[in-house]
């Protein structure tokens, strides 16, 4: 049997292995888009629980134990990973519920309640990836019950399981199989399941290594919203992951390389990464452990001028005092309300003009937490809430807030900003409930989208050789093509979204983009097509260079 005690250690034990090895689960994703990375996303989400369940006492139940746990996890949830990962541990909390001590089979009818859990919480459940590594998990942990009701053996055979399922992962999933990667939700789990088995044979709870490694994005209480490029970076020094802000101008030296592959080099040092040039200077600014790394990489692309460090979580405790840690629910004044997800002065602004109450700040890269859309939601004064993810990784945790709402919520399936707008558009304050959620809907539908970003890796995708720091550009989620020059590509992207019966176009540039270049791309895709409406937003959005609609 093991105790809530011991329970307690192996589940801060999964946490700090997850954040220790979160970087190498990171770098088996094959997309090579920048996103909200698979290991750091589970890193946070299981991080989410470790300060509660430090602070149960020794004699805590295992029922105790796992409630807390679980409860924490839904609520920490980021990304798809980090969702089906706190489901996983929501079993633990159904299957252990009212239990002081868990045995074998309480462990095994755990793991199966959050396999079930995991799969009905997913549309379309695709096998090799972490449910097929938590499904056949579970499955040895029946079969070896029927041997045995020793519950280290029973653990050891259901993490030896895991790790075999793991890596079959790419027999079921070619893109694996071509990228030569096991599935990286899968590789988390493992990591997890491994540290609370070490525990429950007597091993110590496992030490974090790296601070420095900690999970990046944006981390919201209540009314109060932590943007990611704001001068307050975090609520907790916990949320302030990378330490230094830096700055620089360098003046381009005669045979400057791309300033893109500058980009591509400090993501894999920081975040808040901006990089804007022109024909003389790169502006850049990253938050980063390491600023001497930033600067040491900003000369080979030439001189540096006026560079700034700043230590954030010595600004923070100056300014910790005056945060509001407590969100108020608001009273519903008015029948419908909405939430959307985005970043970026100028988006921001955009889904405040056409009506969102309340703004989560993230996206790609930044996936906001269940936490977060459910404070966002319980801030919005309306009986019911329409809420827009506008990211296609953040839609399940915009899911799971609906549960813990005191009041309507309806996610809406947008992927992308584009969508987020073109549903804000379509709503009718006369009309009812199921008429705006259907015509919504449907505006999601006909909008075409673009997106011009960057390789954060090397890949071989789809049978492209893609090198960190090209262009990359997407159509409706899926890589169209790959270049070396922006604005062609940009150009390029438009045209193959314009169709026959287009009528508007819009283009979103982002904080890495100067506004000359901007405006130099607005009058090319203009004059190529003057028949259509064009229209060019400063939208500020990191990530993405461009964001292109056509409707």
């Amino acid at each position: 049997m093991i105790n809530g005690s011991l329970l307690r250690r192996a589940f801060i034990s999964g946490a700090h292995s997850i954040t220790n090895k979160k970087k190498s689960v990171d770098e088996l994703n094959v997309f090579p888009v920048p996103d909200g990375d698979t290991g750091s996303n589970m890193s946070m989400t299981i991080n989410n629980s470790v300060a509660e369940l430090e602070n149960l006492p020794e004699d805590v139940t295992c029922g105790t134990v796992a409630q807390t746990a679980a409860s924490c996890l839904l609520r920490g949830a980021r990304g798809n990973s980090g969702v089906i990962l706190s489901l996983i541990f929501r079993g633990f909390s159904k299957g252990l519920a009212g239990k002081t001590e868990m045995s074998a089979e309480d462990l095994v009818n755990s793991l199966e309640l959050g396999v079930q859990g995991a799969y009905k919480s997913v549309m379309k459940p695709t096998e090799g990836t972490i449910l097929t590594v938590a499904r056949e998990a579970a499955e040895k942990g029946r079969e070896s019950l029927r041997s045995t009701n020793d519950i280290r053996a029973v653990m050891d055979d259901i993490c030896k399981q895991a790790r075999t399922s793991l890596e079959k992962t790419p027999d079921l999933l070619p893109a694996l199989a071509k990228a030569g990667v096991v599935d990286a939700g899968g590789m988390g789990l493992v990591i997890i399941l491994e540290a609370m088995k070490e525990v429950f044979e007597g091993g110590e709870i496992v030490e974090l290594t790296d601070s420095s490694e900690a999970p990046k994005g944006t981390e919201a209480i209540g009314a109060v919203t932590v943007d990611t490029f704001s001068s307050v970076v975090g609520m907790y020094d916990t949320v302030i992951h990378f330490t230094y802000c830096t700055e620089m101008l360098i003046t381009k030296k005669p045979d400057c390389d791309d300033p893109t592959k500058l980009r591509a080099y400090l993501v894999t040092i920081g975040d808040c990464v901006v990089v804007v040039d022109d024909d003389e200077i790169i502006k850049v600014h990253v938050h980063t452990n390491n600023p001497g790394k930033a600067i040491e990489k900003g000369l080979e692309f030439g001189y540096i001028n006026l560079p700034k460090i700043e230590n954030m979580k010595l600004q923070h405790k100056s300014k910790q005092k005056a945060v509001k840690l407590e969100y108020v629910p608001a009273e519903p004044e008015k029948e419908f309300g909405f939430v959307a997800v985005a970043a970026g002065s100028g988006i921001e602004a955009m889904f405040k003009d056409v009506g969102v109450d309340c703004l989560v700040k993230g996206g790609q890269t930044m996936n906001p937490s269940t936490q977060d859309i459910l404070e966002a939601i319980m801030s919005c004064p309306a009986k019911t809430v329409f809420v827009l993810p506008n990211n296609k990784n953040i839609i399940m945790a915009a899911e799971q807030a609906v549960k813990l709402a005191d009041r309507q919520v309806c996610v809406l399936q947008t992927r992308t900003i584009p969508q987020g707008m073109s549903a804000m558009l379509a709503f009718d304050p006369d009309a009812d409930f199921n008429t705006n959620r259907l015509e919504m809907t449907n505006a999601i539908e006909r909008v075409s989208t673009g997106q011009i970003t960057f390789a954060a890796r090397d890949s071989d995708y789809e049978g492209r050789d893609i090198k960190r720091g090209e262009i990359l550009a997407m159509e409706n989620g899926k890589l169209a093509f790959v270049d070396k020059d922006l604005a062609k590509a940009a150009f390029k992207l438009t045209k193959k979204l314009v169709k026959g019966d287009s009528s508007f176009i819009t283009v979103i540039y982002g904080a890495d983009v100067t506004d000359d270049a901007a405006d130099a791309l607005y009058k090319h895709i203009k004059t190529k097509f003057s028949n259509l409406d064009v229209n060019l937003i400063n939208g500020g959005q990191p990530v993405y260079y461009y964001i292109i609609s056509v409707e």
